[in-house]
């Protein structure tokens, strides 16, 4: 094990889009990142890019459709850091349109269990197996790549700006994502240890679409926000930047 007082952060997904931004900001605040993802090269392409620009970063295998994988993370960290300090759930797949197809008519069972399994199983699987870590930080920290289309308040209100966007696999996987936020905020509020779901805004990623009015530059602040978050700041809540929104 390496004793540092340098704070480790693992990234679900870093390699790309919103994850590769995130980590881009805390190694700039002097973190040491852990690019999770499942295609070794371009995990090792995004750590090259990281240290280029100055990140302390590495690479570690991680496969959400494996389920030996969030043991072999937290076998990998327990072996080289001994503790972690920064989760962010950060990968996610969307398997539909949101607007006018797969709703709740018409959605199959096989985008149903398929986004289910990447969304939110492999969530709760991967943050179970690092807990045991994140108990030994001085200030641990959960951020959840959640979505403003998880709201179960917005998607019930007339006129909301995400009325028309019920693509149903999705957005329910993101819903019972707010719910283990809230739940897992519940079972650790004696530690030290915050847990938050991050609505990242409308991002032009490969899954939010060309269309989207977010540049990816921009896609990182809710979650560093909430990966840096002082011991008085809040847990068990759910913000896009530094506003609250609605469950």
């Amino acid at each position: 094990m390496n004793a540092t007082t340098q704070s480790i952060a693992f990234i679900t997904g870093g390699n790309r889009g919103i994850g590769f931004e995130t980590a881009k900001k805390l190694g700039e605040q002097g973190m040491k990142v852990i690019i999770g993802a499942r295609d070794a090269s371009k995990g090792e392409q995004a750590v090259a890019a990281l240290k280029q620009m100055g990140v302390d970063a590495e690479y570690l295998h991680y496969d959400a459709e494996l389920p030996a994988s969030p043991q072999a993370v937290a076998a990998a960290l327990e072996a080289r850091f001994g503790r972690l300090d920064v989760l962010v759930n950060n990968a996610g797949i969307l398997k539909e349109a949101l607007v006018g197809q797969n709703n709740s008519l018409t959605v199959d069972q096989d985008t149903l269990r398929t986004t289910f399994e990447a969304n939110f199983f492999a969530v709760v699987a991967l943050t179970q197996a690092l807990i045991p870590l994140l108990q030994r930080s001085p200030a641990g920290r959960i951020v959840n790549l959640s979505s403003i289309l998880g709201s179960q308040t917005l998607h019930s209100s007339a006129n909301s700006p995400i009325e028309v966007a019920k693509g149903l696999a999705y957005n329910a996987s993101k819903s019972a994502l707010n719910m283990f936020t809230i739940h897992l905020a519940h079972a650790l509020k004696d530690s030290n240890i915050k847990v938050n779901s991050a609505h990242p805004g409308w991002v032009k990623t490969e899954l939010g679409g060309e269309h989207a009015p977010m540049e990816i530059s921009d896609s990182w602040k809710t979650s560093v926000r909430l990966a840096t978050l002082p011991a008085d700041g809040p847990s068990g809540a759910y913000f896009h930047e530094d506003q609250p929104l609605p469950w």
